[in-house]
């Protein structure tokens, strides 16, 4: 597992991106947003266009939901991205 902190987001570390990608063949991109229109569709993209070749099984993304942020708490806590993040390893792991 390797796991991959963007402290900045301009400009990305594109070589800290590729070599993640190249010692492990599997990506998991995670953040809060929500997921459209998220940075994480954007390094989706560009892992994609640059090292497709590296990659052994299809870029997942896990993130919040796409609605308004609730303001009841058991609903924030499903609205989370880390609400899903374990069925999204387990789905990335078994690929």
């Amino acid at each position: 597992m390797h796991i991959l902190d963007l402290r900045t987001l301009l400009p990305l570390d594109y070589d800290a991106i590729r070599d993640a990608v190249k010692q492990t063949g599997k990506v998991l991109l995670l953040h809060e947003d929500t997921l459209i229109g998220g940075i994480g569709g954007e390094i989706s993209a560009w892992i994609s266009e640059n090292c497709f070749e590296l990659l052994d099984a299809p870029i997942l993304r896990c993130a919040s939901l796409d609605t308004p942020i609730p303001f009841n708490i058991e609903l924030e806590k499903n609205f989370m991205a880390n609400a899903r993040l374990g069925e999204t390893i387990q789905k990335l792991l078994s690929y």
